[in-house]
């Protein structure tokens, strides 16, 4: 039996030794720590409170767009480099800073995973204040975009975990295409190329509408095409409070659109706000269009936010997990398209 234990205890300490990083002793696979969007910068308090602080408040506390309320895309915490210790070590996102003339090599760096899962840092080097501004500039939008990311990704593989079976398997079996939500969304209508399914709680509603309509050119990749058949179908399948109510777009605001790729299939993306016309509902909305070209269809999942005297900048990144989780039943089928497109066959 104590041979069996030694071996046991040998077994142990060998695991522990393979998933340990130089990092102070810490396990690298440590749990993330924080809240979502929290974001630690380290760096000098003289810096913080001069122009280097200022430029970095600036990039990543800028106002999140298509939100009824300013909201910043990060929530900024400044942390002295002697208080970096393991406490803060643990955050999901983290930007370390160094300006000293003692710095060898001056750049930035992308690194995953550094003491926790699934962590996202940058680390910036620079000689001078003037050099790490040049830095940050440069590499701004990239920075937003790996810690945006890198956000996103958490709250897929957390879907990916835990998700509501019965719209999902709805989803796959009526309309050939699958999505992953949290459990507690439920289907409240549906008919042959429109689903509806949310989750209501008496502060806030997190909603998902999926329809499609035939692909006839790449015209229906356009806000002027995309926009006449949402308000459409919202004012005949969404129904407001209050009689002679309905949901739309609200058009007072600019779309935010963006055409991109999805799973390789060709899409768009639309943010900006919906209204209820007849009523003082509205919030903030995400949508992606996407190209299901065996199926000769554009399928469109619009989720949305109503979560009124509330922040929504996080409910909605939710909902937009969710909507990029989608994938077509005939994804291998369309591989096969592309790529005889890209063959020029």
């Amino acid at each position: 039996m104590k041979v069996k234990n030694y071996k046991l205890i040998i077994l142990f300490l060998s695991v522990v030794v393979l998933f340990s990083c130089s990092n102070d002793g810490a396990i690298l696979h440590t749990n993330i720590t924080g809240s979502s969007s929290e974001l630690v910068v380290v760096i000098s308090n003289d810096s913080w409170k001069g122009a280097t602080g200022e430029l970095i408040r600036e990039i990543l506390a800028q106002p999140q767009h298509g939100l009824p309320q300013d909201e910043p895309l990060f929530d900024v915490i400044n942390v002295p480099h002697a208080a970096f210790k393991s406490i803060f070590k643990s955050t999901r996102n983290i930007i370390q800073t160094s300006i000293s003339s003692n710095i060898e090599k001056e750049g930035i760096s992308f690194i995953d995973d550094v003491w926790a899962y699934p962590q996202a840092t940058v680390q910036i080097k620079a000689k001078t204040s003037e050099k790490f501004a040049e830095i940050l500039n440069e590499n701004k939008n990239k920075i937003l975009s790996y810690f945006i990311a890198a956000e996103k990704e958490r709250l897929t593989m957390n879907y990916k975990k835990f998700y509501e079976k019965g719209v999902y398997n709805v989803l796959n079996k009526e309309y050939g295409l699958t999505m992953k939500v949290p459990p507690g969304f439920a289907i409240t209508e549906q008919e042959e190329d429109f689903i509806w399914f949310k989750y209501d709680t008496p502060e806030i509603q997190q909603g998902i509408i999926v329809y499609s309509f035939p692909y006839t050119s790449d015209s229906a990749f356009t806000v002027n095409y995309l926009l006449p058949i949402r308000d459409k179908i919202l004012k005949e399948n969404i129904p407001g409070p209050t009689e002679d109510s309905y949901m739309a777009t609200e058009k007072r605001f600019e779309q935010i659109f963006n055409i991109r790729e999805h799973n390789g299939n060709y899409a768009s993306e639309m943010r900006g706000l919906w209204r209820v016309e007849n009523d003082f509902m509205g919030g903030p909305y995400v949508s992606l269009a996407e190209l299901d070209a065996t199926n000769q269809r554009v399928v469109v999942a619009f989720g949305y936010v109503y979560a009124p005297s509330k922040d929504k900048r996080n409910l909605l990144r939710q909902v937009e997990a969710m909507i990029y989780s989608m994938k077509f039943n005939d994804q291998a089928k369309n591989d096969k398209i592309s790529s005889q497109i890209r063959m020029g066959n």
